[in-house]
């Protein structure tokens, strides 16, 4: 009876732990279905990357603060083709003068398959030489890709003095 009963609860246990991961993983698609009308809405011209791009992942929600040694952390997902594959994982760590705190959303467009392939391997990690734009209306207009890579950012609240270096990389979830 002792062990019909313990089975039942890790039965039970393991059925919460992927119900409560799959609703996370559903707020995080509709967060990122909101990112992405904000980001268009803020720049209508951008749709020519969601639609010319190889793929691209969202990070809705993304965390930043620091004093001094900083940090950033977001989830979010995958497309390739237009299609949603999966989910992806960013954190950053960075060195330098920073104070603040910060939230924010982030798009990453791949060029090409090479590009969109290294960020699948968890190969993609972004320095300084790899600058975000800001979304704005027509800042999409001249930005170009880096190393087959364009980043563009919305901050949606906080603040953060920074003039610091770091980098960013990535984790690749299929669905």
């Amino acid at each position: 009876m002792k062990k019909i009963v313990f089975t039942l609860l890790f039965l039970f246990s393991v059925t919460l732990i992927f119900a409560q991961s799959d609703k996370k993983d559903d707020q995080i698609i509709e967060d990122s279905q909101d990112a992405k009308a904000a980001f268009l809405k803020d720049d209508p011209d951008m749709q020519d990357f969601f639609d010319s791009s190889y793929g691209y992942i969202i990070l809705p929600n993304v965390g930043k603060g620091g004093l001094g040694i900083g940090g950033a952390a977001g989830n979010g997902v995958a497309f390739e083709g237009g299609k949603m594959i999966g989910f992806a994982k960013m954190t950053q760590i960075t060195i330098g003068f920073q104070a603040g705190g910060q939230a924010y959303s982030e798009v990453v467009f791949f060029e090409d398959k090479d590009a969109f392939d290294r960020f699948k391997e968890n190969k993609v990690e972004m320095s300084a030489q790899v600058s975000a734009v800001a979304a704005a209306s027509g800042a999409s207009l001249n930005a170009k890709y880096v190393d087959g890579v364009a980043v563009f950012t919305r901050t949606k609240g906080g603040l953060m003095y920074e003039a610091s270096v770091g980098g960013q990389q990535f984790k690749f979830r299929e669905n």
